[in-house]
């Protein structure tokens, strides 16, 4: 049982740091450096011809996938075998050598996932609206990459509830999710496959650059990697709102291009009862009333919810895969 009491420890700690200190400095955050070399290797992919942009692309995917596995594979291997030795030969020194390596652990967790950020920048967008529209719309332009230039108040607030309830399941729900079944290696292949699909999963011209092919792979693998969980955010919400039809949330779930963003983000406009528009393209939710600004803290609420009752259920996955396999 000793595994399953660092999961746990591991999981509790990295969701206690993120609500304490937030993300992790630029220099040393895992995140940004797996963006660079995405950044990198596709400004050479999206040169290419059509066939060969999608090889290299692939290729590039699966390199970065295979590296930053191996490393968070061996930082928790390090760890149960440094508990191992402990419980073999106690000692203060091996005590200590087990602790930090296993905070350590949970601050690789934790840049794996970010729930207070997501929080934070949803509520800054609210606020900004509070001062003008345009401040709003400025705000929103770092949380989203549509243009933002056009938006109305109520298009604004949307796209914000929009992106809270997306990035619940990209950046909370779906890291954890693959942590509980392969530990940190999980969460990181996560995480790295959904950060890909957001720097290079672009449909046609993205900035003048067409990255049909080049960001193909990247943008399938995220569809398979974040399918299950998507499902699990929108049936959270279901659950702890109550009220909700099935139904109908699933035919409003398909309303969007991506066959995963559609269900957390329509099951928070069935919860709040808004309509949810990205203008030209899909309205979730039609026959709901315009967002207020009440309607951003109802849906943070609504989110941190989640976020509590994924949580509890990470630890009783955790328990039940230990004692399947034990």
């Amino acid at each position: 049982m000793v595994p399953v009491a660092v999961m746990v420890f591991v999981l509790l700690l990295a969701l206690w740091i993120d609500h304490r200190f937030g993300e992790l400095p630029v220099a040393v955050h895992p995140v940004v450096w797996i963006g660079r070399y995405l950044q990198a290797c596709g400004r050479i992919t999206v040169r290419c011809p059509p066939a060969l942009a999608f090889v290299l692309g692939a290729l590039a995917w699966w390199l970065g996938v295979v590296v930053l596995g191996a490393l968070a594979w061996g930082l928790q291997a390090l760890v149960f075998w440094q508990i191992d030795k402990f419980a073999l030969m106690p000692g203060l020194q091996s005590a200590i050598v087990a602790a930090l390596l296993g905070v350590l652990m949970a601050w690789s967790l934790k840049a794996m996932l970010s729930w207070r950020m997501l929080r934070e920048e949803v509520g800054a967008v609210e606020a900004a609206l509070q001062q003008s529209l345009q401040a709003g719309r400025e705000r929103l332009s770092r949380l989203v990459s549509r243009d933002t230039s056009c938006l109305s108040e109520s298009e604004v607030r949307e796209s914000a509830i929009e992106s809270l309830a997306e990035n619940l399941n990209d950046s909370v729900v779906a890291p954890i999710f693959w942590f509980v079944l392969f530990g940190l290696p999980g969460a990181a292949l996560y995480r790295f496959a959904n950060t890909a699909d957001a720097m290079w999963g672009y449909k046609g011209l993205r900035n003048g650059v067409n990255w049909e092919w080049a960001g193909k792979w990247a943008a399938r693998a995220d569809d398979v990697l974040s399918w299950l969980p998507a499902r699990i955010t929108a049936l959270l919400l279901v659950l702890l709102v109550g009220g909700l039809n099935v139904k109908v949330l699933m035919l409003e779930a398909r309303k969007t291009p991506s066959p995963n963003s559609g269900w957390p983000m329509a099951a928070m406009a069935l919860a709040l009862n808004v309509s949810l528009r990205k203008p030209g393209v899909y309205v979730l939710n039609p026959d709901g009333r315009q967002a207020q600004g009440l309607d951003t803290v109802l849906a943070q609420k609504y989110a941190l919810k989640v976020v509590v009752a994924t949580c509890l259920w990470a630890q009783a996955g955790i328990v039940l895969i230990a004692v399947m396999y034990s």
